[in-house]
């Protein structure tokens, strides 16, 4: 697919996985890279094609004032997403609903609100983030829920797109080198590592190259998958 006159929305494309892809897509003709984000001061990337735009899209507010100013988006990446390990018998309210709205109801609404412009034009890529921890269960009982919910939208979606040409998928990868392995206990890590076929951790870029494959390249018949990335994780 020829990404020459393409708008690509990548959300969390400022660090880590996100980081990754936007670095894929500025390497491409694209007309146009939006990455949303919520701290820019160690995103050194200057491209003519970038556009960079702060916004917590675990607030509402700010969510709903971002969609009404964003262009037409012909591929959205939605790969924000945080995880708190918290106990689920000692899990704060608000540390709750700030993981739900960002993991899940963000992503929804953006897919809702662009979608609208995708049908327009019967055309539209989307791939979403999603984790092994939604479909084997995690510590973090929020998290593992909130990416079971991006693998059950993401087929929902699918056939609710089924006559649009918009072309939905995910991927869900197992733990990652990125800032969010910080808050996974070391005994858990050790784990993990001896239970996966390669003995570490994926790799950034490996997420990101499969993210871009599926936005840009994947045939159309892949659609309302689910890709795995986890190394065996979930068959262990």
């Amino acid at each position: 697919m020829k990404l020459s006159n393409k708008t690509v929305l990548i959300t969390g494309g400022n660090k880590g996985i996100g980081l990754e892809v936007t670095k894929l897509f500025l390497a491409t003709e694209c007309e146009r890279v939006i990455v949303i984000g919520r701290d820019f001061s160690q995103f050194s990337i200057k491209n003519d094609c970038l556009e960079i735009i702060k916004c917590n899209l675990a607030n509402v507010i700010e969510v709903d004032n971002l969609l009404k100013n964003l262009p037409k988006i012909d591929i959205l990446i939605n790969n924000a997403g945080v995880m708190n390990s918290l106990p689920y018998d000692n899990y704060p309210e608000d540390k709750m609903a700030m993981l739900m709205q960002l993991n899940l109801y963000t992503p929804v609404k953006m897919i809702t609100e662009l979608s609208k412009t995708m049908k327009e034009q019967k055309f539209g890529r989307i791939v979403s983030v999603a984790s092994v921890a939604g479909q084997i269960g995690h510590p973090d009982v929020w998290y593992g829920i909130s990416k079971a919910g991006v693998v059950n939208y993401t087929k929902t979606f699918a056939r609710l797109f089924e006559n649009d040409n918009i072309i939905i998928n995910a991927v869900a990868p197992g733990p990652v080198e990125t800032d969010m392995l910080a808050v996974i206990p070391e005994f858990r890590k050790a784990m993990i590592k001896d239970s996966v076929y390669s003995k570490r951790f994926a790799k950034a870029s490996e997420i990101a190259q499969t993210i871009f494959w599926l936005a840009s390249e994947s045939p159309e018949y892949l659609n309302g998958s689910c890709i795995d990335l986890n190394n065996g994780l979930n068959h262990r």
